[in-house]
């Protein structure tokens, strides 16, 4: 069984509280050996890391730019703190989920959008500091990510994943060529996604890694559409265990075999999150790991 590695589900997620031990043996029966828990509050750091250990995965602590608006100052004290703290923590893979949102009208608006902004850099000299990648969030704002990425990039530039990527082909080669990332997940299995789809097929296999960012992004088979929604039906709940699915749609689509590709994003993956390297290890026992 090709073995997988889920670089973005949000399993502290309310959505899972009542039995996400569950949800996380169901993704590994179907051969996902690691994922990345992001944190979206300061006032989630702790049990983050707690759920993340508890689990065998990995971890990173930020501040997202939907929760900016209820977000103190404070609370950038308290990143720094976290990461100070879990300095040595082999789970703690980057600073994130972070970055700028410019599709949600009021954060486009004053004085909200000057704050996700001074989040986002303080958050990039955080991760700077502690020497970590960075997890970003990426919506309609590509290109003032990309403004402070250059900022502080230096002869190093950075290790980290562009989330849910969905920018040009310009924006995803100006990504790269700072060293990160691109993350693809079930937005491409639709067929009408022809720019996430074409994008998935052409740029370079080892800027690719794959998420589900669940439990939101829900593939095309667990997709409830508008008119089902309206009629009662609730939007089903994603998982990581749809990964491999997800992954298989990008290998037709790129003409791999599943195992070719889970090995090729399971290498970007540790070359995004080199922590993630050192967690691996038992979890590929008895799989395609090698």
């Amino acid at each position: 069984m090709p073995a997988w590695i889920d670089t973005h589900c949000h399993l502290d997620a309310p959505e899972f509280a009542a039995d996400v031990d569950a949800v996380r043996a169901r993704a590994a029966a179907a051969g996902v050996v690691r994922c990345v828990i992001p944190a979206v509050q300061a006032a989630d750091f702790a049990a983050t890391a707690a759920l993340a250990h508890r689990l065998g995965d990995a971890y990173a602590l930020g501040i997202h730019p939907l929760f900016v608006p209820q977000a103190r100052d404070a609370d950038l004290d308290a990143l720094d703190a976290a990461l100070s703290a879990a300095r040595d923590d082999p789970h703690l893979v980057a600073v994130g989920e972070i970055g700028l949102d410019f599709f949600v009208p009021e954060l486009t608006r004053e004085p909200l959008r000057t704050r996700q902004l001074q989040f986002y850099r303080a958050q990039l000299r955080l991760a700077r500091r502690y020497g970590l990648p960075v997890v970003l969030h990426v919506r309609r704002s590509a290109d003032a990510l990309l403004r402070e990425l250059r900022v502080l990039a230096g002869a190093k530039g950075w290790h980290g994943i562009a989330h849910a990527f969905n920018g040009s082909a310009q924006q995803a080669q100006a990504f790269i060529g700072l060293g990160l990332k691109l993350g693809f997940g079930g937005a491409l299995s639709f067929e009408r996604a022809l720019q996430i789809r074409r994008l998935a097929q052409t740029v370079p296999l080892d800027a690719l890694v794959l998420e589900t960012d669940a439990p939101d992004m829900p593939p095309q088979w667990r997709y409830v559409d508008a008119a089902r929604r309206a009629a009662g039906t609730p939007q089903a709940r994603n998982e990581p265990a749809e990964l491999p699915r997800i992954g298989a749609v990008l290998a037709a689509l790129r003409g791999l075999s599943s195992e070719a590709l889970a090995a090729a994003t399971r290498e970007n993956a540790c070359a995004a999150l080199p922590r993630l390297r050192g967690l691996l290890g038992a979890a590929c026992e008895g799989t395609a790991c090698a």
